[in-house]
């Protein structure tokens, strides 16, 4: 009986959750799993919101995409560096409870106590999720020469295992050779906006490379995403898919 009560529970804070997304008028995507369906709220910019099996998930949730006070509570939150348009203590805040896991950086808790740190390379059953942190960094675009955007082995990306399903979130970062050496990568989100991350190009680029069923660029800016259609327009197996992650 308890179980069963648990059980309905779970469902409608599930149903709760997808209904507030739907209320904030906030693109919603729905992808079958071994384990039910995973469904992606883009909220803004880098900031997701997922739900899979009664879980809530956040990825780098920031205030100022959207009003939080109004939206369900975490199970899980990952982190991917610490700038303030990925990392909002305030925003945490918020969303966290005394159950909410956090993923993050060495940098990141620093400020976030209690988090579970992975170093770049590492991976770890988080809530019964595999989470495998990927390097984040930038080759080319320098804030000053020799001093990149986005410093090596500072930031994460991070590929979650959601049933059969394994899902890349890169963070800011280029076409780097880890990212290009992914394997087995349905689903990607790629940054693309110049300076701070990669050009249509890099992301073209990337893609080609580990060659995701599903291909969302994300953290684009005012990046013409058309460019990245027609970069790969003539690649069979990736569906590019736009939503507003501005």
């Amino acid at each position: 009986m308890k179980k069963t009560i648990f059980s309905i529970m779970c469902c409608l804070l599930f149903w709760t959750g997808l209904t507030m997304a739907a209320e904030n008028n906030f693109a919603i995507d729905k992808i079958k799993t071994t384990k039910g369906d995973l469904t992606i709220s883009f909220i803004g910019h880098a900031t997701l919101m997922m739900h899979f099996d009664g879980k809530v998930i956040y990825i780098d949730p920031v205030s100022r995409y959207a009003d939080y006070t109004k939206m369900p509570k975490a199970d899980l939150i990952l982190i991917t560096h610490e700038h303030t348009d990925h990392f909002d203590l305030k925003t945490i805040d918020i969303i966290k409870t005394e159950k909410t896991t956090a993923v993050v950086t060495e940098i990141v808790a620093r400020q976030l106590k209690g988090g579970i740190i992975l170093k770049n390379g590492e991976e770890k059953i988080v809530g019964g999720l595999k989470i495998e942190a990927v390097p984040a960094y930038n080759i080319v675009h320098m804030r000053s020469p020799g001093v990149p955007f986005h410093g090596k082995g500072t930031g994460n990306g991070y590929i979650i295992t959601f049933g059969d399903k394994r899902l890349y979130i890169a963070g800011d970062t280029e076409n780097t050779p880890e990212m290009k050496n992914l394997r087995n990568i349905d689903i990607a989100f790629l940054p693309m906006n110049v300076p701070y991350t990669m050009t249509p190009e890099m992301v073209a680029d990337a893609a080609k490379a580990f060659r995701p069923g599903i291909l969302y660029p994300y953290h684009y800016g005012n990046t013409d995403t058309q460019k990245l259609i027609d970069l790969i327009k003539n690649e069979k197996n990736i569906e590019v898919r736009i939503r507003k992650m501005m």
